[in-house]
């Protein structure tokens, strides 16, 4: 694969939220008692072959696939559409709809095939208009942030020399043991050992939504966010829905999905392996699921989890001890994305928001990380860190506003911004610590696919892209969940 110079065309991509995205945020908690629906006298019971938990992305895809596949699939999802991180707000004057959550796709197989399955058109998504007009603000006082020093093409392409060290990134986190030791290194240790200063703005403007101090992060993170698919995206274009309307591929699968997906609906209790007391054999896995129409229970051969597998998600589940050991190292953190009003702005401008006493300029959180303009004159879309507070819709709106007022002092003429949209898609960026990578965390992860019945995708399992996971969990159901 050939970079060339046109990798400075990066800081024209630098704010696109590419397929950052997961199960919806749900939290599947037990009821206060579930005893009552195993008493044997629940009527209201389906069967399936695979019951898919998480209607984001990669469970909307595999319950797709595998009802291509022959098999028959519930899939319970707690928001009342599909998903996940996907949003799309429509003005109610005009009908534009602003894609404020996944916004474009990388290219391949998978993302082609998955949109042509709805006959949803694509087309190439261009920011070179929003790039030209980009300015620098530290948004706590309104004050203007230099530009990054030094050569920004060359830096990048020192990183992707890097990059392309660890093709099996691409792929999962099937890492060699022991992992090499710059996947290991901070962020902060990576940039200087490469010399990457340069490139530091562009890179951490991608990747948003990170839990600590950027810096301090192992770099193999850095490097699946800010991908080769990423790399290759920018070289040859993103896709993106022609409409501008990402969550009408949901609305498809829904569609088509009808009565095998259950909306509005949590799983409250989760028995795998159940035993038949009379015959002493192996049954199918049975899921207890409250839905808006009463409790259901689903009876299903394999299950496949696609929400972030965080203990508080997982409280339905029997887990064991080896399940719980492992998912109890996860932390994350917490992201959110806004549609705001900014009557005073230009929409040719698109403001990124730059610390001016950080390291590397790096943004201070609680904030916004950038106002992107939209298709639609003075409104704009506003990605937020929450780093590692878990903060009300109530703060987060303050803080936005906040963030946009302090423009009054860099000589705009700013009314209070209206915030039109919002979206918590929180838990997210599941991590561990460089040294719990290095003992074999992942390694334990991978291990618990096939376990128990149960199998496993989502961005924790990969990467924050849509179409990434859509090849990842396309490997998971061919050669794993159907193959057993």
């Amino acid at each position: 694969m050939r970079f060339s110079t046109e990798l400075a065309r990066l800081a024209t991509f630098a704010t696109v939220w590419l397929g950052i995205v997961g199960a919806s945020p749900s939290h599947y908690a037990k009821p206060d008692s579930d005893d009552t629906a195993w008493d044997g006298t629940l009527e209201n019971i389906i069967t399936r072959d695979v019951c898919v938990i998480g209607g984001g992305a990669s469970g909307t895809y595999a319950a797709i696939r595998l009802r291509e596949l022959g098999q028959s699939v519930a899939l319970i999802e707690k928001e009342d559409h599909l998903g996940g991180h996907t949003r799309t707000y429509h003005d109610p004057e005009t009908g534009t709809p602003i894609d404020y959550g996944v916004w474009v796709y990388e290219n391949n197989t998978e993302a082609t095939n998955f949109f042509a399955h709805f006959n949803v058109s694509l087309t190439v998504q261009d920011f070179t208009r929003v790039s030209e007009g980009s300015q620098r603000y530290d948004l706590r006082t309104g004050e203007p942030v230099a530009p990054p020093a030094g050569n920004i093409t060359d830096a990048i392409l020192r990183y992707t020399e890097q990059l392309l060290k660890y093709p099996y990134l691409a792929e999962g986190w099937d890492l060699p043991d022991p992992v090499p030791e710059d996947l290991l290194l901070s962020f902060r240790d990576f940039v200087a050992k490469y010399d990457l200063a340069a490139a530091v703005e562009v890179i951490t403007l991608y990747v948003q939504g990170l839990n600590r101090n950027i810096l301090d992060y192992p770099m193999v993170y850095i490097m699946k966010y800010f991908s080769l698919g990423v790399l290759q995206g920018i070289q040859k274009g993103f896709s993106t829905t022609e409409t501008h309307d990402n969550q009408a591929l949901y609305a498809a699968a829904q569609a088509e999905l009808g009565e095998d997906v259950l909306l509005s609906s949590t799983a409250i209790s989760i028995r795998r392996e159940v035993v038949d007391p009379e015959t002493g054999s192996e049954e199918q896995h049975h899921i207890l699921v409250r839905t808006p129409t009463g409790v259901t229970l689903i009876k299903a051969n394999k299950l496949l989890v696609t929400i972030p597998p965080i203990l508080s998600n997982l409280e339905p589940f029997d887990l064991d001890d080896r399940e719980r050991s492992i998912f109890a190292q996860f932390q994350h953190s917490f992201y959110y994305t806004t549609v705001l009003t900014l009557s005073g702005i230009p929409s040719d401008v698109q403001i990124l928001n730059r610390g001016n006493d950080t390291e590397y300029n790096i943004p201070v959180l609680p904030g916004a990380y950038v106002f992107s303009p939209s298709s639609l004159p003075g409104t704009f879309m506003g990605f937020f860190g929450g780093g590692d507070q878990n903060l009300r819709e109530e703060e987060v709106r303050g803080i936005v506003q906040d963030n946009a007022l302090s423009l009054r002092n860099a000589g705009y003429d700013l009314e209070t911004p209206d915030i039109l949209a919002y979206a918590n898609h929180s838990p997210f960026e599941l991590f561990v610590f460089a040294e719990e990578i290095g003992n074999g965390f992942y390694r334990d992860l991978y291990s618990l696919q096939g376990y128990r019945g149960t199998w496993y995708s989502g961005a924790a399992f990969h990467a924050h892209s849509s179409a990434a996971l859509w090849k990842f969990t396309e490997s998971v159901l061919v050669d794993k969940v159907l193959s057993d």
